[in-house]
């Protein structure tokens, strides 16, 4: 959210209300008269401010301006003010998914005769095939090469990983599972996971999981070990990784409640990266990290984590 507050040069009893109009942009500085995005409008503000919340920032600028009213008539506009919205925008990656989930921008879901078609169409391929691969098929390969794309994952790695990179920064999204999802895992990985890799049980990948079968667990997971987690699965998680701080911090998205954290020296780009088994999850993006999630950021950053077991340097 963004909270703007305002001041009149002078008092002026004769002001009604207020008016406040913002509008997103990628340009920097003064609006542009034909940008691609339109002015919002919200009316009759009392107070000299007003909160900005739910927001997708899912462009780079946010331009602000209010409007002063009285009961016959509206003043001029203030000049507009831009802010920079730093957000992590980013969609699920179909390309490398499991042939057994269909994706669609930012919502995965498990459908089991996924693969069998792909199966069929392979066999076919093997036994038509002659020893050298036909001029369609190179230029495929060729392409795909070229894109630094990997192969899909396979076997149960039933996996889907986000098509934009960490580098840099504090980022948070957030991930929502139907209520009928028998298993689904939300965490982060590096590049280099493998097709039959499977979230937290390499070392170079850190998530939390949750299980519904016969009983909903929650657990941590990293390099193969699991913590469970004695506490209510909320309906959305939301992750914060502070990639320079080498910090991965799970939380209930409604109460923003601490769920686990993960303390470790990030040293290559993460992939945002989910598993699920039998039904759909829907990622978020695109958003600020909340000042809650900052404040108890802070206060953890003070005390000592009680998750050493899952911690390291990779």
């Amino acid at each position: 959210c963004i909270t703007v507050s305002w001041k009149m040069p002078e008092e002026d009893s004769r002001i009604d209300h207020f008016v406040l109009e913002y509008r997103k942009t990628n340009f920097d500085g003064l609006p542009r008269v034909k940008d691609e995005q339109r002015w919002e409008l919200i009316d009759y503000i009392k107070a000299t401010e007003y909160t900005l919340s739910g927001l997708k920032f899912d462009t780079k600028y946010i331009n602000i301006r209010v409007q002063a009213c009285n009961k016959a008539v509206a003043g001029e506009y203030s000049d507009p003010v831009t802010l920079e919205t730093k957000a992590f925008v980013f969609s699920l990656d179909s390309t490398s998914s499991h042939l057994n989930l269909k994706v669609e921008d930012t919502y995965v879901e498990w459908d089991p005769t996924g693969g069998k078609g792909q199966e069929k169409i392979k066999g076919k391929e093997n036994k038509s095939r002659s020893g050298a691969p036909s001029p369609k098929r190179t230029s495929i390969s060729a392409r795909s090469s070229a894109r630094g794309s990997r192969d899909h994952f396979t076997g149960e790695s039933y996996t889907v990983l986000g098509d934009t990179a960490i580098e840099s920064g504090q980022h948070y999204w957030e991930a929502r599972a139907q209520k009928d999802c028998k298993s689904y895992s939300v965490g982060v990985t590096y590049r280099n996971m493998g097709k039959f890799d499977q979230l937290g049980k390499t070392n170079s990948s850190w998530c939390i999981h949750i299980n519904n079968w016969l009983q909903t667990t929650l657990s941590a997971k990293h390099n193969n070990k699991t913590k469970t987690l004695d506490i209510p699965v909320p309906d959305r998680i939301g992750v914060f990784c502070d990639f320079d701080g080498g910090q991965l911090a799970f939380y209930n998205a409604n109460s923003k409640e601490l769920l686990h954290t993960f303390r470790t020296k990030f040293t290559q780009p993460l992939l945002p990266g989910f598993m699920i088994w039998c039904g759909g999850l829907t990622v978020s993006t695109g958003l600020q990290v909340p000042s809650a999630v900052k404040t108890l950021q802070k206060n953890e950053n003070g005390l000592s984590g009680s998750t050493s077991s899952l911690n390291n340097t990779a």
